[in-house]
């Protein structure tokens, strides 16, 4: 059989999948505290305790959306109007127990009608509740695909990825963007409090906060998702129908809308629609205090006036649209790792960070 048809088989086995998924919050846990700790280690001594509450504020606030994301919002209803329509999340359908029954039924229906090598009965004796080695999902598909019933039950045991049209493309994008925002308006949540508990200043680090979540949302996350689907409806009026070419095109459209144009688009978003209304927020708070303490305060306020310039960790984090297409694709391991990623853009949301030029002005 065919060596990438056996590595995604095992990849996709819904117990692998399943356990992965559980993994997630522990992933979560030992990257904030490492963050955490590297923040605090590298912070001057007079700013460690700073550094640590806004942390702490920043990671727990973009940690909880990210599992909040990933377990999905179910439909609210009031007299039997719906409210809300929810969303779906991304590991519904990886409860362990539930996938234990399923194995066994459909194991156990497979054997009762069919023969198999004594080894191949072990291993699917094996499959009902434990992950399979690549090895011996390669030693059950070389006995069983050539056969009808054995490739049909094959796909029950392992689902083959879904060969998704446009139409559903769209809606799976709406989906993940969804889930890929929640960490972000967290992780800018989280930078508020923080700066609140910590600065005096704090009203005045709002503005980045917000510019850094658009840039992240829409330069890394939305534009990325609508690139993919631009381009499978594209492949789809060619009818170009290969897996490997749907991908392909897919990565295009990233490379095209989101990572080209998204950086752009982001800034501009943030330049026209955000700076504006806080900086005239912000000019008039101050000039408001002056005129009511009736002296010139010459304190020293940093305003950004050069655009936020992709870097390699933005470029890096693009690595989140590889695993989208993936999802978009039909498979279903890469899943859980998504609210992972997305909680990185959420993070530097939280922190406001911006790496344009800054000019200094007085008031």
């Amino acid at each position: 059989m065919n060596k990438i048809l056996i590595i995604g088989k095992y990849l996709d086995q819904p117990m692998l999948v399943g356990k992965f998924s559980k993994t997630v919050p522990c992933l979560f846990l030992a990257g904030g505290a490492t963050c955490i700790f590297n923040n605090v280690c590298k912070a001057p001594e007079e700013e460690k305790h700073k550094e640590f509450i806004k942390s702490i504020s920043v990671l727990t606030a973009t940690i909880c959306s990210a599992l909040f994301a990933t377990i999905g919002i179910p439909p609210i209803k009031a007299d039997k109007k719906v409210l809300f329509k929810g969303f779906e999340g991304l590991s519904k359908k990886n409860d362990l127990k539930k996938l234990v029954q399923t194995n066994t039924l459909v194991v156990n229906d497979f054997l009762q009608n069919n023969k198999v090598s004594k080894k191949t009965g072990e291993l699917l004796e094996k499959a009902k509740t434990k992950i399979l080695k690549l090895s011996e999902i390669k030693i059950i598909f070389e006995e069983l695909h050539r056969q009808k019933e054995g490739k049909r039950f094959l796909n029950k045991l392992i689902p083959d990825p879904e060969n998704v049209d446009s139409k559903h493309i769209f809606s799976e994008i709406k989906r993940l963007s969804l889930i890929g925002l929640v960490p972000v308006l967290g992780g800018i949540t989280g930078g508020i409090i923080g700066d609140r508990l910590t600065e005096k200043n704090w009203k005045d680090r709002i503005q980045n906060k917000l510019k850094e979540g658009s840039y992240q949302y829409f330069a890394n996350i939305f534009l990325c998702n609508i690139g993919a689907g631009i381009a499978l409806a594209i492949l789809e009026k060619a009818k170009i129908t290969s897996k490997p070419a749907r991908a392909i095109g897919m990565l295009a459209g990233i490379l095209a809308v989101g990572i080209i144009g998204g950086s752009a688009i982001a800034n501009l978003i943030g330049k026209t629609c955000i700076e504006p209304i806080l900086e005239k927020k912000h000019y008039n708070r101050h000039q408001r205090h002056q005129h009511l303490q009736n002296k010139v305060n010459f304190s020293k306020i940093e305003t950004l006036y050069s655009e936020r310039k992709p870097e390699a960790l933005d470029i890096g984090l693009h690595i989140d649209d590889i695993a989208t297409v993936a999802v978009l694709s039909g498979l279903k391991w890469i899943e859980p790792i998504l609210p992972v990623l997305y909680s990185i853009s959420g993070y530097r949301a939280g922190t406001g960070y911006r790496n344009g030029k800054t000019k200094d002005f007085y008031i």
